[in-house]
């Protein structure tokens, strides 16, 4: 099938939305004096660790996969053929769950409540601002391929 060629629409770079919302979440949690996550050091730096590496391994696999099959990784660029196996497989949207994670573990490792308690708006964003557009243009580049691998692939796990 032949693709569309105006891309995804997507109006701002993904990871500065995380970032953006992470650096607020610090922040404000610091400026309004909000409680700390109460995790020991340790505990801290195993979780940390934990969401770290599955952030990165997610997001770099997805990445990866898609450079292997020479299509675009940027979201306002147009993608030049359906992905749906590997850790597409499993999830439609693996550098954003990667990115999901990763702020997670940046998160606990900033001892930030305020970080956390954003990540359901990051998450709400993503779907509305992002996911959405990058979904309506698949189907219109892909037809039924894409309706399929949606009906069958979670969006996020």
């Amino acid at each position: 099938m032949e693709t569309a060629q105006d891309g995804a629409g997507v109006r701002f770079p993904p990871p500065l939305i995380y970032i953006i919302a992470l650096v607020i979440g610090v922040y404000s949690g610091r400026a309004l004096n909000l409680p700390h996550l109460g995790l020991s050091h340790a505990v801290r730096d195993i979780f940390t660790g934990g969401f770290l590496i599955a952030g990165v391994i997610v997001m770099f696999a997805g990445a990866g996969l898609l450079r292997s099959r020479k299509t675009n990784i940027i979201p306002f660029k147009p993608a030049t053929c359906l992905v749906d196996t590997g850790i597409y497989g499993i999830t439609r949207n693996p550098m954003y769950l990667g990115m999901a994670l990763t702020y997670v573990a940046l998160a606990i490792l900033f001892d930030s409540l305020g970080a956390l308690v954003l990540l359901p708006a990051v998450i709400a964003i993503m779907q509305t601002q992002v996911i959405a557009r990058e979904e309506a243009y698949l189907e219109r580049a892909f037809g039924r391929d894409y309706l399929a691998y949606k009906g069958r692939v979670r969006r996020w796990i």
